[in-house]
């Protein structure tokens, strides 16, 4: 029956935009990062790449320079955007009207820390935020920014890593 057919007693449904949230500090962004964001990028109708900035921590890269490597890397995504943010991720979620965030795990190790964390915000969040956990792809599950970053340092081959943006 159409709305026209029962005098418009049926609700419109509202559709609501799935937003999701995948904050990192990308110091640089991997190919690990990448290859999260690839998969998630098609299960939403928009992703965002959050870079949690910490006062109290020392980055290797600036903020723009780490905002250039993911735009860089990103652009041929229509659905993400790339932006930072100060203070708790759930408070940024809900500025943004997101209702998911994104984590990627490497190994069980990861899930153990990342469950806490998962657990943290849906209680912060009232259980309005949900945590989608994706498996790194088993070639790149090795690869963490701290990695990259001491290769670097090293002027090892670092480029092996990570995407064709990041280039020091």
């Amino acid at each position: 029956m159409s709305r026209k057919q029962d005098g418009g007693k049926q609700k419109a449904k509202k559709i609501k935009m799935k937003i999701a949230v995948f904050p990192g500090s990308f110091d640089p962004i991997t190919l690990g990062h990448y290859d999260i964001i690839e998969r998630a990028s098609p299960l939403f109708d928009k992703l965002i790449i959050a870079i949690g900035q910490n006062s109290q921590k020392k980055y290797m890269f600036p903020l723009e320079k780490r905002m250039e490597f993911i735009r860089k890397s990103t652009e041929h995504f229509p659905n993400v955007e790339v932006d930072f943010f100060e203070g708790l991720t759930v408070d940024y979620c809900f500025e943004k009207n997101a209702q998911f965030i994104i984590r990627g795990l490497r190994n069980p190790a990861d899930f153990e820390f990342e469950k806490a964390i998962a657990h943290t915000n849906r209680t912060l969040a009232h259980k309005k935020l949900e945590t989608v956990f994706l498996l790194t792809s088993s070639g790149k599950s090795f690869i963490s920014s701290s990695i990259v970053r001491e290769i670097m340092s090293h002027n090892g081959e670092y480029e092996l890593l990570v995407p064709d943006s990041v280039r020091i």
